[in-house]
């Protein structure tokens, strides 16, 4: 699948007032594995959790999704993970596991936050995840953070946004940086029917609107998307195909394939999460193969294979059939001086569903990284 480069088609429909383009995409890969056919298990290293989240509400149920991470830098230690739980809501949890602060919003399924910069100079903590309450009429539901205090700003989202063309179900998620005056963010909803639709988040009288831009679509079911705000590329998991990289510069886009399952490189469908450890100029994309319960990495500058781990052994047990992962470098207190990474946990038994907890450096150190 390396090398399929595929231009974007552009139409042109009236949207928010303004004529925008809307990006088709035609894949040039068929899907992975056969129904039926043995999946393969390919080699890698084992990581040992370091901590694990309280079970989410829901049992004997595929519930606890993806994960998000708030990083304190005044107190790394007291640093936040979100989860969702995609039958009841929304987590906050402090490092130890302990659950922090719970909304009852119902299905939400991807969750990302931003920290965005508020017209009156403010910083705040904008966490948005995708919504499923209505499976015909997508929409990005939103929270406020607060670090300090480790709970959302209320109980219910403060506000729905709307999210690419109905009917349609509102499934994967992720947010990028601003790219234009006047933004927060971007977001990034993916569809289930594998439309990607590109939105800007906009302040108005302290509000979050959302004005759609553009969509892309794959030919299949996709839902792990990330943002890689160094280069301006976004990454798309189409599950039973591969990796796709969007760079998101204005004008006409072109999508390039990264990896396809059952190559070199180590995918086993479905691929699921995906998230960017980054260092300076220096990163990986960190991606669930959940076939073979694994975690595939990619160097962001050369596009080449880096590695594979599991999260295994140890007090906590392995990870398996992970849905949403997260990474994020930096100093997180003793227990993860170098980093954290995050993986939902799809057998927890006997106990529910969860988000384990792993630290860069032992990932880093397995995988032999610089």
């Amino acid at each position: 699948m390396r090398g399929c480069d595929m231009p974007f088609v552009a139409s042109r429909r009236a949207m928010a007032g303004a004529l925008l383009p809307a990006l088709l995409l035609s894949a040039c890969a068929t899907a992975g594995s056969p129904a039926g056919a043995p999946r393969p298990h390919y080699p890698a290293v084992d990581v040992a959790a370091e901590g694990e989240t309280a079970p989410v509400g829901t049992a004997k149920a595929d519930a606890a999704d993806d994960p998000a991470i708030w990083r304190n830098a005044a107190n790394p230690a007291a640093s936040l993970v979100l989860g969702t739980d995609k039958k009841a809501g929304l987590y906050v949890y402090g490092l130890d596991g302990r659950v922090r602060d719970f909304s009852p919003a119902g299905a939400l399924n991807n969750v990302d936050l931003r920290e965005v910069r508020m017209a009156d100079g403010s910083t705040r903590i904008l966490v948005a995840a995708s919504d499923r309450n209505d499976r015909a009429v997508p929409k990005i539901a939103l929270f406020w953070l607060d670090g300090a205090t480790a709970r959302l700003s209320a109980q219910e989202p403060i506000a729905f946004l709307p999210a690419g063309h109905a009917p349609a179900e509102a499934y994967g998620f992720c947010m990028g940086g601003p790219r234009a005056t006047g933004e927060v963010a971007r977001a990034y909803v993916v569809l289930k029917d594998g439309t990607v639709s590109e939105s800007r988040l906009v302040e108005r009288s302290g509000r979050i609107a959302a004005e759609e831009l553009r969509q892309v679509k794959f030919a299949t079911q996709s839902e792990g998307c990330v943002v890689d705000d160094a280069t301006g590329t976004l990454y798309v998991a189409e599950e039973d195909v591969g990796i796709w990289k969007v760079p998101l510069a204005e004008g006409t886009l072109v999508a390039s394939a990264l990896a396809r399952v059952g190559e070199a490189d180590g995918l086993v469908d479905d691929v699921e999460g995906l998230a960017i450890a980054r260092q300076g100029s220096k990163g990986w994309l960190v991606v669930s193969s959940q076939g073979d319960n694994a975690y595939a990495l990619f160097d962001l500058e050369t596009g080449k294979s880096a590695g594979r781990f599991r999260v295994s052994g140890g007090s906590l047990g392995a990870t398996s059939e992970t849905d949403g992962v997260e990474v994020l470098l930096g100093d997180f207190g003793p227990q993860f001086p170098e980093g954290l990474f995050v993986a939902q946990d799809g057998d927890n038994a006997p106990l529910a569903q969860n988000f384990k907890l792993v630290s860069w450096r032992a990932i880093r150190t397995a995988l032999g990284l610089r």
